[in-house]
């Protein structure tokens, strides 16, 4: 069956709690299949350092519902058990335009949660509460009576005796608790502007799974979770087309390392299964980009961070910006958009040079641009065709000085204004939109027609 770890709110504990969970069942020796409701890439790159399996993004917005339904029940297939980690509060998603219902709002936790039929491990975060707990989680539970809220999950208690007197307030009220984390245990995971620091940049990360895993075998009341956790249904329900192979093979150089490394799997597999290899290369140390590509796919990340290893890696760059001014079809998105430009203003005040092949800088703000997107395509690309409606996701703290003109995408967000985004050249399409192709492959697919046409580089 699997279950599902909410939380009351952002910043609850979920990610520690559902990492340790994810420690202590593969200290365990289980295969477990993660994933992660909503648009996130940081978490899910913890989820598969742990697990040794892709972690899955489980977003009825950027997908959909029959979607959403197909992914898990495809990828759960194999594993010992499945663990979803949600998104902010377990309610809290996107308002569906002209909708007066609060308690559906697309995208949540509880929206997951009732469509696959998962039970739902609540986060509490006690630190400041007594008997006070009970009401707070009773009213999560009776909130949506189609969310199976089956338990709590306690955090940052203070004592043993601050411990017994929350146990006995919510078992007084019928609620189970499934472990308790001690505020003076607590592990804390580095963060910086986006989130989390990812853990390809955590050299000490071996030690902090050890001691995770420790705390869940400490605290977790296993044996109660060892049964939701590997009650998987025998789902006999036809694969997708989505999840077949296709023989065609079309090279494709992918941007990865620490400046790259935001990619969807589901979008890498859709492109593989659709018949591209992906060969993988590092724009912060690799002085040649891989022979024989036939397009370039440039991924989000944090290409500000490592601005300085990016400018001073001259070789690649007078390479990259031949091959694309020689016709290279490039797909680029966030920090490939970001790549792309002439110069990245860094949070100090220091300039960088990237390729220079957008007519923009970059420059980095306080302000976070973040949320669900929806609009039009306004003019015909290698990747998009003209009136073709998009959907993605927006996530960053820079800003253009120079925006496109004409712009590919038109958003309209609620009743405001509406907002022109992403850039479509002779043979490059950048965005700041992050968009996931698995209701989308009709992207992917044009594509890779345009890529079989191109000459190998």
């Amino acid at each position: 069956m699997a279950i599902l770890i909410a939380g009351t709110h952002s910043g609850v504990g979920k990610t520690t709690i559902t990492l340790a969970l994810l420690a202590w069942l593969k200290k365990r020796g289980l295969t477990i299949q993660s994933f992660k409701v909503g648009p996130d890439y940081i978490d899910p790159m913890f989820h598969q350092q742990i697990t040794g399996r892709p972690c899955r993004n489980l977003d009825p917005f950027l997908t959909s519902e029959p979607y959403v339904a197909q992914c898990f029940r495809h990828q759960s297939q194999g594993s010992d058990g499945v663990v979803i980690e949600g998104v902010m509060g377990l309610f809290d998603g996107r308002i569906t335009a002209g909708s007066t219902n609060s308690r559906a709002e697309q995208g949540s936790s509880a929206h997951v949660a009732v469509l696959l039929g998962v039970p739902v491990l609540l986060v509490v975060d006690a630190s400041k509460m007594g008997r006070s707990v009970a009401a707070q989680a009773l009213g999560f539970k009776l909130y949506n009576p189609h969310v199976n809220l089956a338990g709590v999950i306690l955090n940052r208690v203070g004592s043993a005796r601050h411990e017994a007197l929350l146990i006995e307030a919510l078992e007084d009220m019928g609620l189970t608790v499934y472990g308790t984390f001690y505020r003076a245990d607590e592990v804390t995971l580095p963060d910086r502007h986006l989130g989390l620091v990812p853990v390809g940049e955590l050299d000490q990360f071996t030690q902090i799974e050890a001691r995770l895993a420790h705390l869940a075998e400490t605290y977790l009341k296993g044996e109660k979770l060892l049964p939701l956790i590997q009650k998987i249904p025998d789902y006999t329900c036809a694969t997708p087309d989505i999840f077949h192979n296709k023989e065609t093979s079309i090279l494709i150089g992918i941007a990865q390392d620490q400046a790259f490394n935001f990619y969807y799997q589901d979008n890498l597999d859709i492109l593989k299964r659709l018949g591209a290899t992906l060969v993988p290369f590092q724009p912060t140390l690799d002085e040649k980009l891989p022979s024989g590509i036939q397009g370039l796919y440039l991924g989000g990340g944090f290409p500000e961070i490592f601005a300085e290893q990016l400018a001073a890696n001259t070789p690649l760059k007078n390479q990259l910006k031949d091959y694309i001014h020689r016709g290279l079809p490039v797909y680029a998105e966030c920090g490939g958009l970001m790549y792309l430009s002439e110069s990245i203003l860094d949070f100090q005040g220091k300039t960088h040079q990237m390729l220079g092949v957008l007519p923009t800088q970059v420059c980095m703000g306080a302000k976070l641009t973040l949320g669900y997107r929806e609009g039009i395509v306004q003019q015909d690309s290698y990747v998009v065709q003209a009136g073709q409606r998009i959907r993605g996701h927006e996530f960053h703290r820079s800003s253009l000085k120079m925006q496109p003109n004409p712009a590919l995408y038109h958003f309209q967000d609620g009743t405001k204004d509406i907002t022109r985004e992403g850039w479509s050249l002779a043979n490059i399409q950048a965005s700041y939109l992050h968009v996931h192709w698995g209701e989308q492959v009709a992207m992917p697919q044009r594509w890779l027609e345009h890529l079989s046409k191109q000459k190998a580089y």
